[in-house]
């Protein structure tokens, strides 16, 4: 069976960090662009990320850049996002989705549409 699953959220003060995992079981990520959405409560989910398959290539949302950084280690299968200098409006369940292809596009990494597989996402509360 396919799953993706996030794995290190948690409650930060603002100015904090945490660091999101995505690990892949029962296929491999290799072949897949990876991005990171959120939704926080009572908003649509928002593309926060995305990485190519081979790294060449990643996206930022622009509330998020320079803040964040996403990243993969193909060999464990797993593809990361570094949160640094967290604010409370950063708060909302996380997820990652594999990609329909390959490479993401800045024309089209932030619609969930593009995604198939989904994880059941990790909760980050950021406190001011």
């Amino acid at each position: 069976q396919v799953h993706l699953v996030e794995s290190g959220g948690g409650v930060v003060q603002a100015g904090g960090s945490l660091r999101l995992s995505c690990a892949a079981s029962g296929f491999s990520l290799d072949y897949y662009a990876i991005g990171w959405f959120r939704q926080a409560p009572g908003k649509e989910p928002e593309g926060v990320s995305c990485i190519s398959s081979s790294e060449r290539s990643t996206y930022y949302v622009d509330s998020v850049k320079g803040r964040f950084t996403i990243s993969r280690d193909n060999a464990k299968n797993t593809v990361y996002l570094q949160m640094n200098s967290l604010k409370p409006e950063d708060t909302a369940v996380y997820y990652c989705a594999t990609h329909e292809t390959s490479k993401c596009a800045e024309t089209d990494y932030r619609s969930p549409r593009r995604y198939h597989y989904w994880g059941q996402g990790t909760q980050v509360t950021v406190s001011s």
